[in-house]
């Protein structure tokens, strides 16, 4: 049974793939009326995602988020301006043994630094989505050796349910205390700085709102998302989510391909009665 949004929510913030945009990673109209709604309500509105910067921008600027957002999880904390809030990079020891413990795994490496995307392969579909995710092109290389001190977010592709299982297990064995790592999509495992999670990422954008965290709302649809399910006071998962993500939720909504943003805002709009 779902539980009811307190009266008292002032901000909402929500990840972006798989949740705000669609499986096509586009904004669809339904959702930025729904954002509309809510800022007229007078409710804050922002966003975090393992997305680098780059790729937030076309969200940021379709949204007109002139507000701190979270990349990387909350590793880097910003503005649509460029003002850098806060940054946190791998530790690079952990960048360097999480490569090692990804010798002759079926994946493709991926390695976010400076504003920029190197990787293993420009082919694929993943690669093809990540153009749109990042709104960048991948730097080819085979050797992220150079970028150990200075990487954001390290990520592994695979559409092998289990290789990710395997090297999600052994890393975080190895480096759970030393880094986030998840699943942020089922094909993706990433590695990020310890403070790049969700959770401490929604503290952060809290702070930076002026906001407490028992006035926040989280929407997301991933593992990675529940830190923040965890410290928000209410949270919307998507539909397509996995079972064991909806389940804790406090709201599940409808696929992110159905409007489920914009169904969670009604739903919290409703239960405030400010809904129209």
């Amino acid at each position: 049974m779902s539980k009811p949004a307190p009266p008292g929510i002032r901000l909402v913030v929500s990840d972006v793939d798989g949740t705000l945009v669609d499986g096509k990673k586009q904004l669809r109209p339904a959702i930025v009326a729904a954002v509309g709604r809510l800022r007229a309500a007078g409710i804050g509105f922002t966003i975090i995602s393992a997305r680098p910067r780059s790729g937030m921008m076309p969200i940021a600027d379709a949204l007109e988020l002139d507000v701190p957002m979270g990349a990387f999880n909350g590793g880097i904390i910003f503005r649509r301006d460029g003002t850098v809030l806060a940054h946190a990079c791998i530790d690079p020891l952990v960048v360097k043994g999480v490569f090692e413990l990804a010798q002759g795994a079926a994946v493709d490496r991926w390695l976010f630094a400076e504003d920029r995307w190197y990787a293993t392969s420009d082919q694929g579909v993943h690669v093809a989505h990540e153009r749109i995710s990042s709104n960048s092109a991948p730097v080819l290389t085979d050797d992220f050796s150079p970028l150990y001190d200075r990487a954001d977010k390290v990520t592994f592709v695979s559409d092998e349910p289990e290789v990710l299982a395997d090297l999600l297990a052994r890393a975080q064995g190895h480096f759970g205390e030393r880094a986030t790592i998840a699943q942020s999509q089922s094909y993706y495992l990433d590695v990020t700085a310890t403070a790049a999670n969700k959770g401490d990422g929604v503290t952060a954008l809290a702070h930076a709102f002026d906001v407490p965290l028992d006035s926040v709302a989280a929407f997301g649809d991933q593992h990675n998302d529940l830190p923040m399910f965890a410290r928000a006071a209410w949270s919307a998962a998507m539909g397509q989510g996995p079972e064991d993500v909806r389940s804790k939720a406090d709201f599940v909504s409808a696929s992110n391909d159905a409007d489920g943003v914009a169904v969670a805002i009604e739903r919290l709009l409703t239960d405030r009665g400010d809904a129209s």
